[in-house]
């Protein structure tokens, strides 16, 4: 057993030596889609769910995320989208899709996307829902706009909930050149522009019944809801790595004067561990995931991860302050990490009422 989770940590780490960090910059700064490093984690088996609990895969799972977010917490994010559009699939009753694309997104043959942060919003009541559904024979006919779905690309799906009244809502599955989606990329941010993230505009989108995950939306995403934002955690955890080893590297500039800042690696390094076990004692439970454990243990990574990226700009001087330097990628990150529905002010929110 040991020696299959060391020959795992070393393919990955492989992996991402050779596919994925001689992007970064690229990624960064020309906002390029590493696309090919996500197909490859499929094929190297890494997202196969077989003879695997659920909680065993999602640990598995969350680990190649906080490898990859070490390096990139682009790619990482869009690891993120698949892992939960892969969580849609994995979930769902409809054995009619399920067998369509479960094994293609598990081998990456096919990549997928979230679509679910305007819902998630909806069902926090922060925003209204943004998309339509109306009964049809056969299916539904969708109509409406999601301002952003990262992670799209020739043949990828993505997931959407959209409502037929007041009272019913479904979840369902489409993919990227289904007729009557329009899209239109998005590459204005402050970073994370290597993500593929396009607005989404649905003009009576036909969604036959085998695409529909769910006729009850409702209960469907409470089903799906912990994985969803458990895969996020590393996102965090492994910027705050990162950044922990970045802080480190600089210990003796400038004679030493780093050890005159409030908070240092071994700060950081302490808080990281206890949040780790967190995570650890709440899926050796033998109850479900509750999502409102994890959604704790979330948010206090993006105040540990917004903290240990403003303490590495700090460590690095002027030095972070550069453009492409990897501090200032690393608080970008960090600040995008927080905005990620569910961002803070939404955690805030449901973890108060």
């Amino acid at each position: 057993m040991e020696s299959c989770i060391v020959e795992k940590n070393l393919m990955i780490e492989q992996l991402i030596e050779k596919e994925l960090k001689p992007f970064v910059k690229k990624i960064d700064a020309d906002a390029f889609y590493a696309d090919g490093f996500l197909k490859k984690l499929g094929e190297a088996g890494l997202f196969s769910s077989i003879n695997k609990q659920d909680k065993e895969m999602l640990l598995d799972e969350m680990h190649v995320v906080k490898e990859t977010a070490k390096v990139c917490m682009t790619t990482a994010f869009c690891l993120w989208c698949h892992l939960a559009a892969l969580t849609y699939i994995r979930k769902t009753d409809n054995l009619e899709i399920k067998n369509k694309l479960l094994s293609s997104f598990e081998n990456g043959e096919i990549l997928g996307a979230t679509g679910l942060s305007n819902p998630m919003k909806y069902y926090a009541g922060l925003e209204k829902l943004n998309l339509s559904a109306e009964p049809v024979e056969g299916g539904y006919i969708i109509n409406g706009v999601l301002a952003s779905v990262s992670n799209l690309g020739e043949n990828h799906w993505f997931g959407l909930v959209a409502g037929v009244s007041e009272n019913k809502r479904i979840m369902g599955v489409v993919p990227c050149n289904v007729s009557g989606l329009k899209l239109k990329e998005k590459v204005d941010y402050l970073g994370i522009n290597g993500s593929s993230t396009y607005a989404c505009a649905f003009n009576d989108v036909f969604i036959p019944k085998e695409w529909i995950l769910s006729e009850n939306a409702d209960l469907f995403v409470e089903k799906i809801r912990p994985a969803f934002i458990a895969y996020q955690i590393p996102l965090g955890l492994g910027v705050t790595q990162a950044s922990i080893e970045l802080i480190e590297k600089v210990g003796q500039k400038q004679n030493g004067c780093n050890l005159y800042l409030k908070t240092q690696s071994d700060d950081l390094q302490e808080e990281a561990r206890k949040l780790e076990e967190k995570v650890l004692t709440i899926f050796n439970r033998d109850e479900s995931l509750n999502w409102k454990d994890v959604a704790d243990i979330r948010l206090k990574v993006a105040y540990l991860t917004l903290k240990a990226v403003q303490t590495n700009m700090l460590h690095n001087g002027s030095a972070g302050y550069l453009k492409d330097s990897a501090p200032s990628r690393k608080l970008r990150e960090a600040y995008f990490f927080a905005n990620l529905t569910p961002t803070v002010k939404h955690l805030e929110k449901v973890l108060t009422v």
